[in-house]
């Protein structure tokens, strides 16, 4: 076993029953282990490395690896592991404390299928889905920064300040629907706090929190939750 996974192995057993986190990186031509705050509303389920750490190392230093720690489960990613570890371009480590286990895997060109996928704020969400969505039909939209807090979106969503920066128009009452045109949506909060995109024969896709994500039928209860309609532009 490599010094840093010894180091990050210890990390680990001194963060239960919380998921530990930190960063590998080479400083001075020597491999070095981070230990990261872990900044999750749940740290008991999931990580989120505090992103002032992140930018501290690379200002200094070259990132090599990210790791993580799992208190009881296997030592196996999930679908959002495999979606950030594309995100970061850089291999992942996962160590199961009470198995004693390690696993480790690289960025492989992995996709999360369109349907069927575990909700994870900021990496697997209504506005991830409708993005990948998008990028079926050759179209790139911009990836708007969440904040860390899924209660700050929540209370303060972004989709009414940015879908026309997006390259969205919102359609006149007058307009008829058609596929590929996106629906905001009013679900338990004050604003318009989620987005699903039209598909043939009245159904939606979209990803609703604590779901997964799935096609449905634009019916009723929908239609009333509806805010916005909007059509990509440009």
């Amino acid at each position: 076993m490599l010094n840093w996974q010894l180091k990050a192995k210890e990390h680990a057993k001194t963060c239960m029953p919380e998921e530990a986190c930190g960063l590998v990186y080479i400083y001075k031509g020597k491999t070095k282990y981070k230990p990261c705050e872990n900044i999750s509303i749940s740290p008991k389920q999931t990580f989120i490395i505090n992103p002032k750490e992140y930018a501290n190392i690379e200002d200094k230093a070259t990132i090599i690896a990210v790791f993580h720690s799992h208190p009881f489960e296997q030592p196996y990613p999930s679908a959002a592991d495999k979606t950030i570890c594309e995100k970061f371009k850089i291999p992942w480590y996962i160590y199961s404390v009470s198995l004693n286990k390690w696993y480790d895997f690289k960025p492989s060109g992995y996709k999360a299928p369109l349907v069927g996928r575990e909700y994870t704020f900021g990496v697997h969400d209504c506005w991830s889905l409708i993005r990948d969505y998008f990028e079926t039909i050759n179209i790139n939209l911009r990836d708007w920064d969440r904040p860390i807090n899924p209660q700050d979106f929540t209370d303060n969503p972004y989709f009414e300040k940015c879908f026309e920066k997006t390259g969205f128009r919102e359609l006149k009452p007058e307009e008829n629907l058609q596929v590929n045109d996106c629906l905001l949506f009013s679900l338990n909060s004050t604003g318009l706090n989620h987005i699903g995109v039209l598909l043939q024969n009245q159904m939606i896709l979209h990803h609703i929190e604590g779901r997964l994500s799935s096609r449905d039928f634009y019916g009723e209860w929908l239609m009333k939750c509806t805010g916005k309609r909007i059509r990509y532009v440009k």
